[in-house]
């Protein structure tokens, strides 16, 4: 009762308390609204101060995702564990590289001078007593065991001469080692060569001289000195080993197995391959096709025995079967009994000395190819021509038909029974006399006059010979090595020289024909009110070839894909290291009559979709060591990636709208985009761009990337027809000589004009009927000026597509050739 009385009260004082104050609320003052609003403060917050506020409330979005923002020791801690986590990858990498679970090292030897003795730097190579020693018989190259390191590399001698062999074995290489001439470093060969390789992609490389002992002890100083200036420009960070002696050898090889690896985009993603031993089994019907027996260690990714290879200059194949033969260069190998390891006996070793105990082991057999997940090798589509819509004509259309053939008639007088057939041969007398045959007359004339004038110069020709003596006069040596150095087909390039030439001073300016109405020379092309802006369909009026070729739906997606793929998944097959023996399948005689001439054999394992043909873009830029005019739609020969063809590409601007001008030649001072048909590569890539002289040799013209597979890239041909200003009025004028009748000044009048100094017209009447035409502008012409119209026309590639390159003929130096001002001013 106590306790029910006091809460009463304290309820009633609460509720006049609250009465009060609703009553003060009420009468106290509110701001008007010309009341002062002062900013608000734009001080430094306070650290923490959101998250104080928000009292550990986290927003309804960022719940679903991972937390970021992290604390300052947080972000230390992971950038250290990133840190440790690159660091242990190279250490890995490095520690793989060479040892017995990996692949053996592969270094490449490459002379740049044509007076390196390479026998000798690879002699010191193999001078470590405690090392093994295999050497190659096919080709110039050891295999080098090293037990007190535990390591093991492969040295391959690339020919001095061969491009696509260096290029080959630079595609596959761990580490390049050049070898330069003690006095010159490198010649123009060598200097050619290094160009071609920074292109390409350079891997790890090393510098070496041999032979500074050689020279007299006072002029060695000046000769290293010579070669660090000559080293600064090409490889501004690389250090210069000599290789004179063993220790010297020994310091080199610790720094190959030491150094730190580059990595090439285009071979990190994909299995790769060099041949170590090849054997071809001719098939049951033809000795030209067989299947083919590579054995070498599986480099880069795992191998899959469904996936395609790809043999380098020599096209796509599919494999059978993948062995596993005991490896022939095994760290610790496995001696029969009977046998022992004596010093020098064991130190140089031939290929076939463990050939009874390899005998002895069972080849195994990894995997063989399941046709129902082997990848095809399909490359193009099989187009349907009757795939297209058929429609049958109407009525109204037959009639109209019918109503044409009956205007076109016309009456002649011919005897009777005479049938229809012979009636359209029937030539009225009018139509004797016609102009065309009047002027076949007349150059029948001329030939029949001038065959009478060649038979009589022929006959005086003969009686001169029978008066006259012959004598034999002796010709300059130096005129003979002159024209030897020039080019045979130079006519031809002085022509393509003048017509570049003229590009560029007048460029896509054509004549109007004055036989051929412009209506109908230019009924292909059309007017743009912008190039920019204006619309252009990329699927309109596509060529046949279009329908032999793969599009993705987004190239950049499917490639992302792809590459997410190789990432996450492990495939099954041959892992990095392993030695195993591939059976490729269909493979022509020809790759292995190369590889017995000591060409290296080099595979590549393809990604999916990269054996269909497509349209590939690539970004090149010219070479600057080379000034060659280069005409469009001629042939070259490309090396992209790790394949090698011969096309003809177009070449247009390289800019980010969606239409893109067409070059008619390769310029020298911009950075153009090079179109053609080829198989589908995974960008990055690298590009180089060669073209063959008549002689068989190979320039170098330029080089670049792989830019995008689109085939829907635009490539539009502009044509320019000009003309002269007769009159000049305030703003009109009368334009003269760009058409030449009536009927193309009115076809033509709905494209806009302009000028070469910037002024915008269009054709308003035509005057009288020889061409002239009225024309407005937006300001009054010069007399000097020049009224321009321009034409577009998209255009495509040609299927010039050919796997097939002939092999180069070896460098010419320029030390061998006589100078050409030599000769000139003798």
């Amino acid at each position: 009762m106590c306790h029910f009385r006091v809460t009463h009260v304290a309820a009633l004082e609460a509720e006049v308390l609250g009465g009060k104050m609703a009553a003060g609320a009420a009468a106290a003052h509110r701001a008007g609204a010309l009341k002062q609003q002062n900013k608000p403060h734009k001080g430094r917050k306070q650290r923490g101060g959101a998250q104080r506020r928000a009292g550990g409330r986290v927003p309804a979005k960022t719940l679903s995702r991972r937390r970021r923002d992290l604390t300052k020791p947080d972000r230390r801690h992971q950038a250290l564990q990133l840190r440790r986590q690159r660091k242990e990858a190279v250490l890995a990498e490095k520690r793989h590289l060479g040892s017995k679970d990996g692949p053996p090292h592969l270094v490449v030897v490459v002379p740049l001078h044509a007076g390196v003795v390479t026998h000798d730097a690879l002699r010191l190579l193999q001078s470590d007593e405690s090392a093994l020693v295999h050497k190659n018989e096919r080709a110039e190259g050891f295999v080098l065991l090293c037990p007190r390191l535990k390591l093991r590399w492969r040295f391959a001698m690339a020919p001095m001469g061969n491009l696509h062999a260096v290029l080959d074995l630079a595609k596959v290489a761990d580490t390049l080692l050049f070898v330069l001439d003690p006095l010159d470093g490198w010649d123009s060969a060598g200097d050619y060569c290094l160009s071609c390789l920074f292109a390409q992609g350079l891997p790890s490389y090393a510098l070496a001289v041999h032979g500074v002992t050689d020279l007299p002890q006072k002029k060695q100083a000046d000769a290293k000195k010579k070669l660090g200036k000559a080293i600064e420009k090409r490889f501004p960070e690389a250090k210069l080993f000599p290789l004179n002696t063993e220790q010297e050898s020994l310091l080199l090889l610790r720094h190959l197995a030491a150094q730190k690896q580059r990595h090439l985009a285009f071979r990190d993603r994909r299995a790769y391959l060099l041949a170590q031993e090849a054997e071809f089994m001719p098939s049951h019907d033809s000795d030209l096709v067989g299947t083919l027996k590579v054995s070498g260690f599986v480099r880069g990714r795992t191998l899959n025995v469904n996936s395609l290879v790809h043999i380098v200059g020599h096209g796509d194949f599919q494999m059978s079967q993948v062995d596993a033969p005991p490896d022939p260069f095994s760290l610790n190998p496995r001696v029969a009994k009977g046998q022992q390891r004596k010093g020098q006996d064991m130190d140089i070793q031939d290929d076939s000395v463990n050939g009874a105990v390899e005998m002895e082991e069972v080849i195994k057999v990894l995997m063989k190819a399941d046709p129902r997940r082997q990848e095809s090798l399909q490359s193009e589509v099989i187009p349907d021509p009757m795939e297209g819509e058929q429609t049958w004509p109407t009525e109204e259309e037959l009639k109209e038909a019918d109503e044409s053939l009956k205007e076109r008639r016309k009456v002649v007088k011919v005897p009777k029974g005479t049938s229809n057939y012979q009636a359209a041969w029937i030539v009225e007398d009018g139509d004797d006399g016609s102009e065309e045959e009047e002027e076949d007359n007349l150059e029948d004339e001329d030939l029949m006059e001038e065959a009478s004038q060649v038979g009589e110069s022929s006959e005086e020709e003969e009686l001169v010979e029978e008066e006259c003596e012959t004598m034999t006069v002796a010709e300059s040596a130096r005129d003979d090595l002159y024209d030897e150095m020039l080019d045979e087909d130079e006519e031809q390039m002085l022509e393509k020289y003048k017509q570049e030439r003229l590009d560029q001073m007048f460029p896509d300016e054509v004549d109007t024909p004055r036989n051929l109405p412009a209506r109908v020379r230019f009924q292909k092309y059309r007017g743009l009110k912008s190039f920019r802006t204006s619309p252009w369909d990329p699927k309109e009026n596509l060529p046949r070839d279009y329908a032999r070729i793969f599009q993705f739906q987004d190239f950049s997606r499917t490639r992302k894909h792809v590459f997410r793929q190789i990432e996450k998944e492990e495939p099954e097959g041959a892992a990095v290291g392993w030695y195993v023996t591939l059976h490729i399948c269909s493979v022509p005689s020809s790759v292995m009559e190369s590889f017995r001439q000591g060409l290296p054999l080099v595979l590549f394992s393809l990604l999916p979709h990269e054996q269909k043909m497509s349209v590939l873009n690539f970004a090149v830029r010219r070479h600057l060591g080379n000034n060659e005019t280069v005409k469009a739609k001629e042939e070259l020969i490309f090396h992209c990636g790790f394949r090698r063809f011969r096309a003809s590409p177009l070449y247009s601007q390289h800019s980010s709208a969606d239409k893109h001008k067409l070059e008619r030649f390769l310029r020298p001072d911009a950075a153009l985009v090079v179109t053609v048909y080829a198989p589908i590569t995974f960008p990055p890539a690298s590009v180089l761009l060669f073209k063959q002289r008549s002689n068989g040799m190979h320039d170098l013209i330029a080089t670049g990337f792989l830019l995008s597979v689109d085939p829907d890239r635009i490539i539009i041909k502009r044509l320019v027809l000009s003309g002269h200003p007769f009159k000049i009025f305030s703003k009109t004028a009368v334009v003269r000589y760009m058409f030449f009748n009536r009927e193309d000044v009115l076809w033509f009048k709905p494209v806009e004009l302009r000028t070469k100094w910037g002024r915008r017209g269009h054709i308003t009447e035509p005057l009288g009927t020889h061409g002239h035409m009225k024309c407005h502008f937006d300001g009054q012409l010069k007399s000097q000026d020049t009224v321009l119209l321009n034409l577009y026309k998209r255009i495509f590639p040609k299927w010039t597509y050919d796997p097939h390159v002939p092999e180069p003929v070896p460098w010419v130096r320029n030390e061998q050739q006589l100078p050409m001002q030599e000769v000139e001013m003798e």
